[in-house]
């Protein structure tokens, strides 16, 4: 995980980070052609080739095992250090013996599974922290139709780091941070090469996340350098710990030592007609649909406003940079939030992220950070997703809707696949769909819908076998008859209801033009109630639906103002509730 302060690499960084990525290339040379989709299925065909959704989905739930978890984390403890810059050349401490342990464990993983996972670096040069190159860890799972390529990639950062970015001495054994995102890719790794899927997943361990991503900017470079059809990017990062800070990067926990082993977050950048949300909902609503109902634990999988917690960021970034649907799995509690100033206590970021702690002396760690059933549980919400993702069921291609103000709304889809069976989803002020219907024997269906109020509709196929297509954009939709989203006359620039309300961080605030009027400054001004304006945000009047993310930060309640304000004038206001 990594603290963000801009999205250019910032001057103190720059003799750390030292030119462009260049000469990015897998070692294994079969892994360039099966990411192209220049290869004969048939070399990587399971003896007997198990594809039902419903049985893989759990297969994964009961596969995942905790022990194996742990195993994995304890070796990842024992390298010492993984800093990008530290020694490559040790046979048992520094980020090159890690990564040649997990590409060992990728090899063995295949031979467990006919072979048909291959074991790769993806290797680029670039000077960081005085070494000149560097190397993620990739198994890819070849899919089994070639002529519908896509790629499906599940990730997470190998490489550690205390206080100081390029410290390669300090003991920096990232157990949180993030041997168990390492873990959760690896662990996947092992059970999910047992399946077929139609498109190619690719599980990833990368480097250089802490100093500015580094590794994960290579491969997206290499994706979009070679057309690569990423469809879905799945991150892992600070995914198993349960115990909250003294600090934490909010949203986050509620308070010092609260322990929460139930709850997951979800970020993505976006909200309306966003790829990256409408990503996080649907892995959702696989986790809902495919696992929650024999789940011995159920897990409060939780979208979360912003792209990633106030001031951090992480693997997925990259991605969505290059306008590849990507979101991040992160604990519902972190360790700190990375500040390590003179008070700073928590274990993030430290030589203190470490397996443990050995209440009876005995000389092992007895009492660990990491829960590893609940590492388990999240590993099985990002395999149950991939797996529904990867049978790469078409999109509708377009969908219409009309609406009316008696509470109903007709959906008509464009299925040039003539699967015959859909999905409507409807999403009004949170950031999860409210409603997601299911259409069968017909493209044009009916609804219930809400009367009045913002409405946003998308849609998706589904297989013979019950498997979801991901879902479309989202459409907003209008009552009939109305020339805005809410009333029948409509002001010429209109406030809409601010989505969540109440907020627990961030929330979006909406805002519907008319037509584009003459102005030279509009802002979103936010006040408390006793008039004091907390921020002012800046905002382009474009025709139609237009919205900005507001992050307050963590820990405050309270009703507050929202005020809509061109040249000097405001033009609307609203309440909204900040309540965590």
């Amino acid at each position: 995980m990594k603290r963000i302060t801009a999205l250019l690499t910032p001057a103190f960084l720059l003799p750390i980070l030292l030119g462009a990525q260049s000469n990015i290339q897998p070692t294994n040379p079969t892994v360039a052609q099966v990411l192209l989709g220049n290869y004969d299925p048939a070399d990587f065909a399971a003896a007997t080739a198990i594809t039902d959704p419903a049985i893989i989905t759990a297969g994964i739930d009961e596969g995942v095992s905790p022990d194996s978890l742990k195993s994995y984390i304890i070796r990842l403890s024992q390298f010492g250090t993984r800093n990008t810059g530290s020694d490559t050349l040790s046979p048992t401490t520094g980020i090159g013996a890690a990564r040649r342990w997990v590409f060992q464990k990728f090899e063995s993983f295949s031979a467990q599974h006919e072979n048909r996972l291959l074991v790769s670096y993806l290797q680029f040069d670039q000077n960081i922290c005085d070494v000149g190159q560097h190397r993620n860890i990739m198994a890819v799972l070849p899919g089994s139709n070639p002529a519908r390529n896509g790629v499906i990639l599940i990730e997470g950062h190998i490489d550690s780091r205390c206080d100081v970015l390029c410290d390669v001495t300090c003991t920096a054994q990232g157990v949180e941070d993030n041997a168990s995102g390492t873990a959760l890719v690896m662990e996947l790794a092992r059970v999910m090469a047992k399946y077929t899927f139609e498109n190619t997943i690719v599980f990833m361990v990368t480097t250089g996340e802490e100093q500015n991503l580094v590794g994960a900017r290579a491969f997206a470079q290499y994706v979009k350098n070679n057309n690569i059809p990423l469809r879905a990017v799945l991150n892992n990062d600070v995914i198993g710990g349960v115990i909250c800070g003294q600090t934490s990067s909010p949203p986050s926990c509620s308070g010092f030592n609260t322990i929460d082993s139930t709850s997951v977050r979800l970020f993505s950048a976006g909200n309306y007609n966003s790829a990256h949300k409408q990503l996080a909902r649907f892995i959702k609503l696989q986790y809902r649909e495919n696992i929650l109902p024999f789940a011995k634990v159920p897990m409060n999988v939780r979208i979360m406003a912003p792209e990633d917690r106030s001031g951090r960021g992480g693997d997925h970034i990259p991605f969505r940079q290059n306008n590849y649907p990507a979101m991040r799995f992160t604990a519902a509690n972190e360790h700190g939030d990375a500040s390590n100033g003179p008070n700073y206590t928590d274990r993030q970021h430290t030589s203190e992220d470490v397996l443990g702690v050995d209440t009876d002396a005995d000389g092992e760690v007895d009492s660990f950070f990491v829960q590893f059933n609940y590492l388990a549980r999240n590993a099985v919400v990002n395999g149950a997703a991939a797996a529904i993702a990867a049978r790469n069921v078409p999109t509708p291609p377009d969908f219409s809707a009309i609406r009316s103000n008696a509470g109903i709304i007709i959906v008509d889809i464009t299925d040039t696949a003539d699967l015959g069976v859909y999905r409507v989803a409807l999403h009004t002020i949170g950031h999860d769909w409210d409603t997601v219907y299911t259409l069968t024997g017909s493209t044009q269906g009916t609804f219930p819908a809400p009367p009045g109020g913002i409405l946003y509709v998308s849609v998706a196929a589904v297989d013979d076998k019950g498997a979801e297509s991901l879902f479309s954009g989202e459409k907003l939709v209008l009552v009939t008859g109305t020339s805005g989203p809410d009333e029948a006359e409509q002001k010429a620039v209109h406030l809409l209801p601010n989505r969540p309300n109440p907020f627990d961080e961030a929330t979006w605030i909406s805002f519907w033009v008319n037509q584009a009027p003459e102005y030279r400054q509009a802002s979103i001004l936010i006040s408390d109630m006793q008039g004091k304006m907390i921020e002012q945000i800046p905002v382009k009047l474009q025709a139609g639906h237009n919205e900005v993310l507001y992050t307050h930060g963590y820990g405050i309640r309270g009703i507050f103002t929202y005020a809509l304000q061109i040249d000097g004038r405001v033009v609307d206001a609203r309440q909204m509730v900040y309540a965590n």
